[in-house]
């Protein structure tokens, strides 16, 4: 969505009074006072940046899952809900919950065992430095694009509703996580983000529930989605072929299962430090390996306040279902979420709606700032540039990086506003950055062979593959839509980063065994995985809840199939 479509949408205004400005004044301040708070438990490098590895799961698992309910969860998925329907339930239930189970029960044993304080020092241990670096500079320049994500979709929003221009939201917006990330670190990040979670319920179950109404419940909603294009295939899950464009059902099958249910899935929620670096901070082995499990109780039934809006939205409101007709219209599907708002919300919760809209973007922020100044503190400075320092030195290094990734996120903000799908562009970073990283983590987890060179050969080899099949589908050489081509990028990113970690392997010299007990799966005791004391009960076990979540999932496809 671009800054002139934004500007045509002035019927989008909202009709906000001065106490739904205060509500958001309140809430500047309520996010602000935690920073300073969390200031006060501030010593060293490691209380600044991974919290002292000290907080209960529970907060860290509510944290986990708003750091990820950021622009692109609210406005994308939403979009989706109202261009394609359930099959949208496809990028929560397949693309996230199986490999947030994955992480918890297999690998944040090895992450938090391994007392790695990011996914890159994890990949020296395991690997070499030349790998850790190579990640450490990709996913630098990954946090601040997707950060840039939030603060321009915060400004497309803030500029529709409020009527604030964009150099006017995006520094503002930026400003203020600056200013909470600044004063208390990791801990002020997530300590809002749990905070943030329940302001963003606040606005998405009301809308759901007022959208729902208007359309006649959810039977009322199938019908009307079933009679407009394209038709009764919006309210089935499977194939999918209208949200991949895949004409061959079963290509579409496979791409949603391969493409996007294990090679982005699992290569976003099991390696994206942003995401991992929550569960680091918790304060036990058990601790951290429920993180991303609890975390994935709310996950699963996120879409269906975010989805189904997106879907009413499609119904309710009449630029949309001009659109979805194939009639002109001056929005896009990206506009569901503000369309909705104004056409159901009465004013009187205006306040607590735009709040819930400033937490969703600036948890997003600032789970991609909090964890690139912990990288490039810890794994491009100490490691590289500047060891042997003082811990005060590192301290001021990672306050320094905190400004300066703000400041970047500003610039890549605008460079996002180039994308006319912000979506497209997401999954689009992900193919590039996770898939590939993905590839040679899982190999190099199960196969103690691979050597050390191979690590970052083929984390550049899968890059390249990812940016290649982008750079085809966007010339139109391959003809499928950015959607499938992110799904062909992550496949291509994931194949070729093996098949080339492989080759590697076969001509140089792998690690001593010695060096990689407790980094490979063979070589690492099978009691290294459990929490010891505080998982005595049942709903303390991570297999267990893992378990239960699963079946969660399966049960939720089972009703929307």
């Amino acid at each position: 969505m671009t800054e002139a479509a934004v500007l045509a949408q002035t019927d989008q205004r909202l009709d906000t009074t001065w106490i739904d400005y205060v509500f958001i004044v309140f809430y500047f301040v309520l996010v602000l006072g935690i920073g300073v708070l969390a200031r006060r438990s501030i010593a060293s490098s490691l209380d600044f940046l991974l919290s002292g590895r000290s907080l209960p799961a529970w907060v860290t698992g509510l944290a986990f899952v708003s750091a990820n309910l950021g622009a692109i969860e609210l406005i994308g998925m939403m979009a989706n809900g109202a261009q394609y329907g359930v099959a949208t339930f496809h990028y929560y239930w397949i693309g996230a919950i199986p490999a947030m189970v994955f992480l918890g029960i297999v690998m944040m044993p090895f992450y938090y065992g391994s007392k790695a304080r990011s996914v890159p020092e994890f990949l020296r241990k395991r690997f070499n430095t030349t790998t850790q670096r190579v990640n450490a500079v990709t996913f630098a320049l990954a946090s601040v694009l997707i950060a840039g994500v939030n603060l321009f979709a915060l400004g497309l929003i803030l500029e529709a509703l409020l009527g604030w221009s964009l150099q006017l939201a995006i520094p503002v917006a930026a400003l203020v996580v600056l200013s909470y990330t600044f004063l208390g670190g990791l801990s002020a990040a997530i300590y809002n983000e749990v905070l943030q979670f329940f302001v963003i319920l606040a606005l998405l179950i009301p809308l759901t529930v007022a959208g729902l109404a208007r359309v006649g419940g959810w039977d009322g909603l199938v019908e009307r989605v079933s009679a407009l294009p394209p038709g009764p295939e919006q309210v089935s899950s499977w194939p999918g072929t209208s949200l991949t464009e895949i004409a061959n059902p079963f290509l579409s099958v496979l791409g949603i299962v391969f493409g996007l249910g294990f090679v982005l899935s699992f290569g976003y929620w099991t390696t994206n430090f942003a995401e991992v670096q929550r569960a680091l901070s918790a304060r036990s082995m058990s601790a951290a390996r429920r993180t991303p499990i609890i975390a994935a109780f709310p996950k699963a039934l996120i879409p269906l306040v975010v989805v189904i809006p997106g879907m009413i939205a499609g119904v309710l409101v009449p630029q949309l279902t001009t659109l979805k007709t194939g009639g002109q219209s001056d929005v896009t599907y990206n506009d569901a979420l503000t369309l909705l708002m104004g056409e159901v919300l009465p004013n009187g919760i205006l306040g607590v709606a735009l709040a819930g809209l400033l937490a969703s973007f600036m948890a997003g922020m600032a789970a991609n700032v909090s964890s690139l100044n912990t990288v490039f503190t810890y794994d491009l400075w100490q490691d590289w540039i500047r060891p042997g320092r003082p811990d005060d030195y590192y301290l001021r290094v990672g306050r320094a990086v905190t400004v300066v990734g703000c400041l970047l996120a500003i610039g890549t903000a605008f460079i996002a506003g180039s994308f006319e799908n912000l979506m497209d562009y997401i999954q689009a970073l992900f193919s590039f950055f996770n898939a590939p990283l993905f590839a040679i983590f899982i190999l190099g987890l199960f196969w103690k062979r691979m050597s050390g060179t191979a690590g970052w050969t083929g984390l550049i080899a899968g890059t390249i593959a990812a940016v290649t099949v982008d750079a085809l589908v966007r010339t139109g050489v391959i003809g499928v839509s950015s959607q499938a081509g992110s799904f062909i990028g992550a496949s291509a990113a994931f194949v070729v980063g093996i098949a080339v970690s492989v080759v590697v392997t076969m001509v140089t010299a792998p690690r001593p065994e010695s060096e990689l007990a407790g980094l490979v799966w063979s070589l690492t005791p099978r009691e290294r995985g459990r929490g010891g004391e505080d998982e005595g009960s049942w709903w303390q076990s991570p297999v267990v809840l893992g378990g239960i979540v699963l079946v969660l999932t399966l049960a939720l496809y089972l009703v929307f199939a």
